[in-house]
């Protein structure tokens, strides 16, 4: 519900059109390199137009009311991307990419 939010506050209304994803969904936590790890999935999607799906979501919270791409991968032209990880211990952060 937190990330939901955030995403809510920062992109307003636009956030409804934003796809959303979990990569942790699909490969456990990676500790230290799930940040990295995501990074190289973004750019994946970005050079072959394929986001990865948020596996087992069948039924989401009410409250999260986004498009967390459930179950399936989505083939869409990708322009822009965003990978949040937030680790233990507060470490968290962000990194945008974008097509050239």
């Amino acid at each position: 519900m937190a990330e939901t939010k955030a995403l809510k506050r920062t992109f307003g209304d636009h956030a409804k059109k934003l796809m959303i994803s979990s990569t942790k969904s699909l490969l456990g936590h990676l500790l230290g390199a799930s940040g990295g790890v995501e990074a190289i999935a973004c750019a994946l999607s970005l050079k072959y137009g394929v986001l990865h799906p948020t596996i087992n979501l069948n039924v989401a919270d009410v409250q999260c009311d986004l498009d967390y791409i459930p179950n399936q991968p989505r083939e869409v032209r990708v322009k822009k991307v965003i990978s949040n990880s937030f680790g233990f211990g507060g470490h968290d952060c962000s990194i945008a990419l974008g097509a050239v």
